[in-house]
């Protein structure tokens, strides 16, 4: 029944464009390369085989000062070559790279296009980026658009560590496009609906007002099925394949990534504190859990002098107990473990020296279908 629910899916879902491009050998670098694509130099073409035995088409575009990695998801009657200025215009703006790829019946690359098809094509894409540009999971961003949304939530529900999710006119389903229903079905593709609540990282969802092919309530319902939910972009006016030509699209963008980038710098920051501490109490776990979007956007990148107050676990302020020193003179002086918790002689002593050890366990609990034409249109007047 799957089977069945996947083809029919197919045939109204799907609808590839006449590829946009060419794939050549550079003779200099033989290198592989966009042909029929402005600016095609700042693209490295890669070919990846997916675990479904298709031959996938990838662009690679490099900014030399980027320290996430956005793994684009494109919408439908598009491809690489239509989406490639783009990328660049991403690339450039946000300071990031950018890997985009064509699903399987897609541009040049080979097979049909089918839900199950997009999913390995985007782990094939993925697996690319971490053996072959050795990017990291936490580095990297997903980004989906319209039916991209789906391979890209798909995805995110299988990497915990990745950095954070974007999506830009993305559907609840396949189906809830064209019907008004209340559960998932059998027959539907791309159930995001049910999946959203399964990704652990940031979300930003990014819809037009006037999307007269996704309606803007799937966006505000996925925003609201979020864990980790991001200020989302609600762009008054725009529709389903224009919310590029908006200011606000870019100055949004920027903002998610640089809150990211600051995640990755607090996250660091502490992890060295608790490394300069010395405590012989295992808690990498804590280390690795992320800190809100509130945190971020109120602390920034943690001072010399916010360090050292992490360092100093004082006793509260009605408590006169003062932090005991490790009386074993062989040894560097340390904070003693009783301080952390461990159970002392004294029911009065433990109650007054957990005060201290709770604000440090809330400090670390807190770290814890696009149109194609419509884009031309509008890239040639941005031109």
């Amino acid at each position: 029944m799957g089977g069945v629910s996947s083809t029919i899916a197919s045939k109204l879902a799907f609808f590839p464009p006449e590829a946009s491009y060419q794939v050549d050998i550079d003779e200099q670098t033989q290198k592989l390369k966009l042909l029929g694509v402005s600016q095609s130099e700042k693209g490295e073409v890669s070919i990846v085989q997916t675990k479904r035995g298709h031959y996938i088409f990838s662009v690679f575009v490099r900014n030399k000062g980027a320290t996430m990695t956005l793994l684009y998801s494109h919408g439908n009657a598009a491809d690489i070559g239509q989406m490639f200025q783009f990328f660049i215009e991403l690339s450039d703006r946000l300071r990031v790279n950018v890997m985009g790829y064509d699903y399987a019946g897609y541009g040049r690359s080979n097979g049909e296009p089918s839900e199950q098809n997009t999913y390995a094509d985007i782990e094939a894409v993925y697996k690319c980026l971490k053996e072959i540009y050795e990017v990291k999971e936490e580095d990297i961003i997903l980004y989906g658009q319209s039916i991209g949304s789906g391979p890209t939530l798909e995805l995110a529900t299988k990497l915990p560590q990745i950095r954070g999710v974007i999506l830009q006119s993305a559907i609840l389903s396949g189906l809830r496009v064209m019907y008004r229903i209340k559960y998932s079905l059998w027959l539907d593709i791309y159930k995001n609906i049910d999946k959203i609540p399964n990704v652990s990282c940031p979300v930003l969802v990014i819809h037009g007002t006037e999307d007269d092919i996704v309606d803007i309530s799937h966006g505000k319902k996925l925003w609201e099925l979020s864990k980790m939910k991001y200020e989302p972009l609600w762009v008054k006016g725009g529709n389903h394949c224009d919310l590029q030509v908006f200011p606000q699209f870019f100055t949004h963008l920027k903002k998610f990534i640089i809150s990211l980038e600051r995640q990755s710098d607090y996250c660091q920051t502490v992890e060295e504190s608790i490394i300069d501490l010395d405590y012989t109490l295992d808690i990498t776990n804590e280390i690795k859990c992320r800190p809100s979007i509130e945190e971020i956007e109120k602390s920034s990148r943690i001072s010399t002098e916010q360090k050292d107050q992490i360092i100093a676990i004082r006793p509260s302020t009605d408590s006169k107990l003062k932090p005991r020193i490790s009386f074993d003179k062989r040894e560097k002086p340390r904070k003693s473990m009783d301080y952390f918790g461990k159970s002392r002689s004294s029911t009065d002593q433990s109650e007054r020296g957990r005060n201290s050890i709770d604000r440090f366990g809330d400090m670390m609990r807190s770290v814890a279908m696009c149109n194609i034409d419509c884009l031309k249109q509008t890239l040639a007047e941005e031109d």
